[in-house]
C-alpha cells in the first residue's frame, strides 16, 4: 500500500509579528489546550524547521556543509507524518493518533499526550560524519538547535505555544515512529494553541 502524501501550501514569508517580539515573547509553554492546528498551521512549521528557503536550493536552517542530516516526523491525532522539504508536503506512515505512545516514551510527559502536535527531529549521522569525521555528530546536535530554535520562533509569531523536549527514551521513540536503523530520534518540540 502506497503512503498517502498530503500537499502543503505555500509558506507565508511576513507575519503579523516581528522577529524581535517573537524573541522577546518566547517562552516554554506545557499547557496546551485540546484545539487541533490546520494543515496550513504545521506546513508553516514545518518549513520554518527544514522547508526549501530562497532559491530553493538550501533550507531555512544552517547545515554543515549543506549535509542535512536531520528528518522530520510529525505526530497528530490524525496520526504520523514524515515531512518532504523538496516538495513541502507531508507523507503519512501511520493513521492512528500515537501520541499517548509517544508520552510513554517520552517518560511520561502529559503535555506531549494533550498538545495537538509534536515534531519529532531524526538524524542520520552518516550524512554529516562521513565529510567531517566524528566532529560531524556534534554538528548535526548544533543543526537541531538551529531547527528546534525556528520552530519555537515561528510558533510564538503564529500565537501558538511550543516547548521542547529531550527527556526521552530513543528506542521507544524509534518504535513510535517505526525508524529505520539509519536514524535516531534526537529532539522533539511540541506544539499547540496554550492556555494564557
Amino acid at each position: 500500500m502506497k503512503n498517502k502524501i498530503v500537499n502543503l501550501s505555500e509558506p507565508k514569508k511576513t507575519g503579523r509579528m516581528s522577529l524581535e517580539q517573537a524573541i522577546a515573547s518566547r517562552r516554554s509553554r506545557r499547557e496546551f489546550l485540546p484545539k487541533p492546528l490546520s494543515l496550513e498551521q504545521i506546513g508553516q512549521l514545518a518549513w520554518a524547521a527544514q522547508g526549501r528557503g530562497s532559491g530553493g536550493r538550501y533550507r531555512t536552517t544552517p547545515s554543515a556543509g549543506a549535509t542535512y542530516p536531520l528528518e522530520l516526523f510529525i505526530v497528530t491525532v490524525d496520526g504520523l507524518f514524515h515531512y518532504r522539504p523538496a516538495k513541502h508536503a507531508l507523507e503519512q506512515l501511520v493513521d492512528k493518533d500515537l501520541r499517548e505512545e509517544l508520552c510513554s516514551a517520552a517518560w511520561g510527559q502529559e503535555f506531549i499526550k494533550a498538545a495537538p502536535v509534536t515534531f519529532v527531529f531524526t538524524a542520520e549521522f552518516n550524512r554529516t560524519t562521513g565529510h567531517y569525521g566524528k566532529r560531524g555528530v556534534r554538528y548535526v546536535y548544533m543543526e537541531a538547535g538551529h531547527v528546534a530554535q525556528n520552530v519555537h520562533l515561528q510558533a510564538e509569531a503564529m500565537g501558538l505555544g511550543s516547548v521542547a523536549v529531550g527527556a526521552f527514551e530513543d528506542i521507544s521513540v524509534g518504535k513510535v515512529l517505526l525508524l529505520p536503523d539509519d536514524l535516531e530520534s534526537i529532539y522533539m518540540v511540541t506544539i499547540g494553541y496554550y492556555r494564557k
